[in-house]
């Protein structure tokens, strides 16, 4: 699929594990670039009042959130998600996809992702402690930080 820049850019966020610090990175430059972001969630998610910047809670359950934003995206906007398999719906839909550690994801590395991610699945299944991440280093959050000023300026597609 050929990508191209959409006549309207849009952030959308699967904010039900996006880390503070990111969504303070989202409402600033939103804000400051004017991009429409939208974070979906289960629960209300606080953001300043702006024409820039939305909060849509959605019912409780698993995948509504992932649902909704999947029902909402289109080709050109803006994914921000840890969710492996949400992040290949959205990009098989022309979307880009950065994770909340800074990694852009396409549709070469997020299949092997979603091995890995199955693969982790089976051995928690099976007993073993695989662990979490690691908080959020500060080059991530730079990294992160400069995906999104590259998306925001067009030149992340």
């Amino acid at each position: 699929m050929s990508e191209s820049v959409p006549a309207q850019r849009a952030v959308w966020v699967d904010a039900d594990a996006c880390p503070r610090v990111i969504r303070d990175i989202l409402v600033r430059a939103a804000q400051r670039a004017q991009v429409q972001t939208t974070f979906v969630a289960n629960q209300q998610v606080p953001v300043p009042r702006s024409p820039w910047l939305r909060s849509v809670q959605v019912s409780s359950g698993f995948d509504v959130a992932d649902d909704e934003i999947v029902r909402r995206v289109s080709a050109g906007h803006l994914v921000i998600t840890q969710d492996i398999p949400l992040a290949a719906e959205v990009i098989e839909k022309g979307a880009v996809v950065i994770t909340t550690r800074g990694e852009r994801l396409d549709g070469d590395n997020v299949r092997a992702r979603l091995n890995i991610r199955d693969f982790m699945d089976t051995m928690r299944a099976s007993g073993i402690q695989t662990g979490g991440q690691p908080p959020l280093s500060q080059s991530e959050r730079q990294d992160f930080a400069n995906l999104l000023d590259r998306y925001i300026a067009g030149s992340l597609f």
